[in-house]
């Protein structure tokens, strides 16, 4: 909630139903702040709520509800009438953003109470892949005829800008194919008689329709661009996305990505909003796999029981060299899970990343043995009073140190790029993933270089 609001007065005025004064006080607030608001609400309480704002105010609020049921809730309470007038004052973008999360029998309502151009409008953007450009795009943009002067194409924009999602870009089109772009401040620098020609931007960047929305963000976020048209395959102009829409499929991707990281499925419910059964389903394939696949480090503890029956003080550094190695690979997982997220490296980069991971193992592997070689010596035998922590012993913990780091981060660069090419999200390759891995390479390593220095 805004810091300007206090919550628990709007509470006790619901709760009082001093309507008027409520009213009054949601008229000063943001469309943000009210949908913070009515998430606050029991179902009851909330449509009544919803009835006090006015209609546009009511439309935008709309869109910023949190979670799905409390919308289809909202559609179920309000009559037809109600209904009309909400979805008149949403862009169409944001209609089509509601509807895809809705049960049929809502979705039917829904476009029974729109009018038959804007439901064609609404069918044909529904029936674009998912995961495209066009399924995130809105029509409701401005443009211009080539032919016509500035004069002219500021009173077209008087007359149809009011329902147009942006009006400061608007293209120029001649048989809906796309031919430029040019910017309301670039038209009034211009004088009236300027033809729309002559002032347009002929380079114009555009998007196909079933381009990926993921790619689609990112190029706004590149080029620091307000909006971005969308052609189809004869670069007709069908649509435009805007930043906030792309900011929305940011957040969308970049939450995904976390969950996969932290080896859960994706949900797209707030984390208060998802029941226990649901967020156990979403954890528990992942948590059983890991699981099954931690058992080799088993198997190899159990292969080598003899040598550490032999020198039992092996056993305690364990922890210790499994937790470096799933850290350093986690850190070169991350970063390039990042870098191939924002086209910054491909496929083809393989062997320079590689190489580059392979430096920075080198370096960070040596400083940590060193470090280790030290605190071994001075703390486990000096001060811990430990003879069994003899310079062989150490020796062999600083060598797995090194050696498990240099592994690590190999198998932590390598993995999330091997993912893409191979078509699987990198994001799955990620942390739990790749420090299993490391755990049982770190043993394997730990137990040849023990078997191999030590008198065992």
């Amino acid at each position: 909630m805004h810091e300007n609001y206090d919550l628990d007065l709007l509470l006790e005025l619901v709760e009082q139903r001093k309507f008027r004064s409520l009213k009054e006080l949601l008229s000063q607030m943001n469309e943000v702040d009210i949908a913070e608001f009515l998430d606050e609400l029991d179902v009851e309480q909330e449509i009544l709520v919803f009835r006090l704002l006015p209609k546009d105010t009511a439309a935008e609020v709309f869109t910023y509800l949190e979670n799905t049921e409390d919308q289809e809730k909202l559609i179920g309470a309000l009559s037809d009438r109600e209904l009309r007038e909400v979805l008149d004052e949403l862009y169409l973008d944001d209609t089509v953003d509601i509807i895809e999360d809705m049960p049929a029998n809502v979705v039917s309502r829904i476009l029974r109470n729109t009018d038959a151009s804007t439901r064609s409008q609404i069918n044909q953007l529904l029936n674009y892949p998912k995961d495209s450009a066009g399924s995130i795009m809105t029509t409701e943009f401005v443009f211009l005829h080539p032919d016509a002067t500035v004069e002219e194409s500021f009173a077209r924009i008087r007359s149809v800008g009011i329902d147009k999602e942006t009006i400061y870009t608007c293209y120029v089109t001649q048989n809906r194919v796309l031919l430029g772009v040019v910017t309301v401040r670039r038209m009034l620098l211009s004088s009236y008689e300027t033809c729309i020609r002559d002032i347009m931007e002929t380079n114009v960047l555009s998007v196909n329709t079933h381009e990926d929305k993921e790619d689609v963000a990112q190029l706004l976020n590149k080029y620091d661009l307000s909006a971005i048209p969308v052609v189809d395959g004869d670069n007709r102009l069908v649509g435009i996305v805007t930043f906030d829409d792309a900011m929305d499929v940011i957040e969308e991707e970049t939450t995904e990505d976390f969950e996969k990281m932290a080896a859960i499925l994706p949900s797209d419910k707030p984390y208060l909003k998802t029941g226990v059964l649901e967020t156990w389903r979403s954890r528990i394939p992942w948590l059983m796999l890991l699981m099954l696949s931690a058992t080799f480090t088993g198997i190899i503890i159990t292969s080598f029981e003899s040598a550490l029956a032999a020198c039992v003080v092996l056993t305690s550094f364990i922890p210790m060299l499994s937790g470096t190695g799933g850290n350093s690979g986690s850190q070169s997982s991350v970063a390039v899970i990042r870098a191939l997220s924002l086209d910054e490296i491909d496929f083809s980069d393989l062997v320079a990343v590689v190489w580059k991971e392979i430096r920075v193992a080198v370096l960070c592997g040596v400083c940590l043995a060193a470090a280790n070689f030290v605190k071994m010596m001075v703390v486990d035998r000096w001060l811990m009073h430990n003879p069994e922590v003899t310079p062989l012993v150490a020796l062999v913990v600083c060598l797995t140190l090194v050696f498990t780091v240099l592994c690590a981060k190999v198998v932590g660069c390598t993995l999330p790029m091997a993912a893409e090419k191979l078509g699987i999200d990198p994001a799955v390759m990620a942390s739990p993933f790749i420090t299993t891995i490391v755990d049982a390479l770190s043993l394997l390593i730990y137990f040849f270089f023990a078997t191999w220095i030590l008198p065992l």
